[in-house]
């Protein structure tokens, strides 16, 4: 095996309070903080781990969006990546950009590249959308091993061990493929001063969907966001009987 591409996706930190714009067009993200998806971090740190085990020899940062993408890139590539691909897509472009985009790129990328894995992470915390490696795995007709916890190289083969709804299934596909990080894979490391230093002179290629030949019009289109109702504070009941009553007289029963 020779080269992994692995996706690093900018979204809004988790730690901040979502606010919905006046509009109801979108949320705001003018002046929010911005970070490195979690699920792309624990597969940033998959790629990582397999290089240092030797399986591979190169890993490739890849992530789609405007120019501020690039310290997305540039935290990858602290954490041990060695070069950066930044596919700029800016606009209204970006703004309806989805994961079927994306994966067209990836599809694109994994071509060009010669990529024996593309490693992504299961989801973005922004839309939840967990459908860009699946849709990757189904455009390159590779084999995908999705929300993984464990991941092992064996030759030419993949042996990953999936989280599903009944507990835990064991697969084994062959290379190329496509896999997807779940939360227990690992625990990403921090990226240390000189690797921060050092992320600084690594390269990060710069390119347009149209030079990979990747369409960006988007299928879906946003009619209104909204936040979330607020819910009601709850009551608390001494008795069975006090709860009966409170369902009757609010109609529930």
């Amino acid at each position: 095996m020779s080269r992994v591409l692995v996706g690093v996706k900018r979204v809004i930190d988790y730690a901040v309070k979502i606010r919905v714009k006046p509009d109801h067009s979108g949320v705001v993200t003018d002046g929010v903080k911005h970070s490195m998806n979690p699920f792309c971090e624990i597969a940033v740190e998959e790629a990582v781990k397999l290089k240092e085990k030797k399986f591979i020899k190169e890993v490739v940062a890849v992530s789609c969006g405007p120019t501020q993408v690039t310290e997305t890139i540039r935290t990858a590539l602290a954490m041990g990546c060695d070069r950066g691909i930044h596919v700029e897509v800016s606009g209204k472009d970006y703004e309806a950009m989805g994961p079927l985009q994306i994966a067209k790129i990836f599809a694109a990328l994994a071509k060009k590249e010669e990529a024996s894995l593309v490693i992504l992470g299961k989801q973005a915390i922004d839309d939840d959308c967990n459908q860009t490696g699946q849709m990757t795995a189904a455009l390159l007709d590779w084999p995908q091993g999705t929300f993984a916890s464990e991941v092992t190289i064996d030759g030419e083969k993949v042996k990953v061990v999936r989280e599903i709804d009944g507990g835990l299934e064991t697969i084994k596909i062959s290379m190329p493929a496509v896999l997807t990080a779940d939360l227990r894979l690992n625990t990403p490391r921090y990226a240390t001063l000189p690797n921060i230093m050092k992320a600084k002179k690594k390269k990060i290629a710069n390119m347009k969907p149209a030079d990979l030949g990747v369409d960006m019009v988007s299928r879906v289109e946003v009619l209104r966001v909204d936040e979330p109702p607020t819910r009601l504070a709850g009551v608390k009941v001494e008795t069975v009987d006090d709860l009966v009553a409170k369902l009757k007289a609010n109609g529930t029963i």
